[in-house]
């Protein structure tokens, strides 16, 4: 991904991705896609896949709504909060119980909003808070111990590894697991691996013949019909899910992380900025989507071709993508 300053290029962030089939067959690849990286949030939909197999939607009665919420990394605007705290209510744990810590909403206006009310963000404002509360909801259904739901060892934590390896194709030992920022376990995968996973999401969302196909198919079904709830204003998950999640699902991750699946194809996708630079993670996920022919590009300038701009406000430059190709089959 390049960085204008006016007529001269200034930076360049390196990108490896993978556009693979069901079978981790490559489609198309770019840079090193045999890097290893952590799935981070891109994890989230494989994540909340316990709670669905177990049927807890219909036991607690959570609504669409909140199921797209425990995929989410939000924004901590108010009708996310809100939604986090009903699921909460629902499976009758405490706020208290959160165990991601807080941090200020990532939308400037609610963050704006709260210290003008003199108010501290709490744990409610995670960006990770709805996943939090769909796994204690889990381990309030389970009798498992909330008190360590983030631990490696935990039921929960081991089902959820076991997924991840199952759907990258991978052995389970091989997956490299370390704290993430919200405290629970981040998986290490190949990018090549991590677009398996995702082109297997996509295959089980198709068949919907199992449990888990079914849990899947909800998934992606909630992601498409409440994309604020997944990211939130202004954000590329919830632009790009509302205008296409009938067919195009995805979900960002931190440190230049980005995971996606092709509807109705079994193919996917993960991209990963090789110094982790969010700011380039956008550019890139749009200049695949239209590359791969899944999206066209309207009302996406934003994202796909963002302004670099100095402290007056003025446009001095911009980010655009330059692909490069490992190998197209």
């Amino acid at each position: 991904m390049r960085v204008w300053r006016g007529a001269e290029i200034e930076s360049v962030h390196a990108l490896d991705a993978a556009f693979v089939d069901s079978d981790g067959a490559a489609l198309a690849l770019y840079g090193e896609p045999e890097r290893r990286a952590y799935l981070r949030s891109s994890a989230k939909p494989i994540q909340v896949l316990p709670l669905i197999e177990r049927g807890l939607i219909d036991r607690f009665g959570f609504t669409s709504a909140e199921i797209a919420v425990m995929v989410s990394s939000h924004n901590g605007e108010p009708f996310q909060i809100d939604a986090v705290r009903t699921i909460l209510a629902k499976a009758r744990i405490e706020a208290k119980s959160l165990q991601c810590g807080p941090h200020e909403p990532l939308h400037p206006p609610t963050a704006k909003s709260l210290r003008l009310l003199g108010e501290e963000p709490s744990c409610l404002h995670n960006n990770c808070s709805g996943k939090h509360a769909g796994m204690l909801a889990v381990c309030k259904a389970e009798g498992w111990p909330l008190d360590t739901y983030l631990d490696p060892d935990h039921p929960l934590q081991r089902r959820i590894r076991s997924l991840v390896a199952e759907l990258a194709g991978v052995d389970e030992s091989s997956i490299g697991v370390a704290v993430d920022g919200c405290g629970l376990p981040t998986f290490a995968l190949s990018i090549h691996s991590m677009a398996t996973a995702y082109a297997r999401l996509a295959a089980a969302d198709q068949a919907r013949d199992t449990d888990l196909a079914r849990a899947v198919g909800k998934v992606f079904d909630v992601m498409a019909a409440h994309p604020e709830y997944v990211a939130g204003t202004d954000r590329l998950c919830t632009v790009i899910l509302a205008a296409h999640g009938e067919r195009v699902v995805v979900k960002t991750g931190a440190e230049g992380v980005y995971c996606g699946a092709l509807r109705g194809e079994s193919r996917g996708l993960a991209l990963k900025i090789v110094d982790g630079a969010r700011r380039a993670q956008d550019v890139a996920l749009v200049a695949l989507l239209v590359d791969l022919g899944a999206i066209d590009s309207s009302g996406l300038d934003a994202f796909a071709r963002p302004e670099v701009t100095n402290w007056a406000g003025e446009v001095v430059g911009h980010l655009d993508a330059q692909l490069p190709v490992t190998d197209a089959l």
